[in-house]
């Protein structure tokens, strides 16, 4: 009594084929790296593979001169690209040079040290608030500072004001 039928193998393998797209395809969308999902997804395409193949030894050759041949395609085509410069054709080269102009708008926060202020937002440890009239970003030394309590400035590390409540 025959088990596999060549109907069932061909279902099998089918089945094998979907299974291991939807594996691949939550390793892509859910989980994305290189997980268990996707590593199930590769080895149930070549399970398929290897169902609907006649002889498994002229499979194994033609997935192992595929893969050469991808590997010798790759190197090649990048080889042509950095000759031709065509990676520069296809990305773009303008750099935003402080010379030309472009700086990021950072204002001088260091006079801020030592007022004091109210908290706008809650404190938890970071939040808003507004100190000599200006509305800043804030942080604490970690402890929960409630909005509209008093704040005080202690100290200005590059953009980051930390504070602490006074009473």
């Amino acid at each position: 009594m025959k088990i596999l039928t060549p109907e069932l193998m061909n279902w099998l393998a089918a089945l094998a084929f979907l299974l291991g797209l939807m594996a691949i395809i939550l390793e892509i969308i859910v989980f994305p790296g290189f997980g268990i999902a996707g590593i199930i997804g590769i080895i149930l395409f070549g399970w398929g593979i290897l169902l609907v193949s006649v002889d498994v030894v002229h499979v194994t050759e033609a997935l192992v001169l595929a893969l050469i041949a991808t590997i010798i395609i790759l190197i090649v085509g990048l080889r042509l690209m950095s000759r031709y410069k065509l990676w520069y054709k296809l990305t773009l080269q303008d750099r935003q040079q402080k010379e030309d102009g472009y700086v990021a708008p950072l204002q001088e926060l260091s006079s801020f040290a030592g007022k004091e202020g109210i908290a706008l937002t809650p404190l938890r440890p970071a939040g808003t608030a507004e100190v000599a009239g200006k509305r800043l970003d804030v942080v604490t030394g970690g402890e929960y500072i409630e909005a509209g309590a008093r704040v005080m400035v202690i100290r200005v590390e590059g953009t980051r004001v930390v504070v602490k409540q006074i009473s």
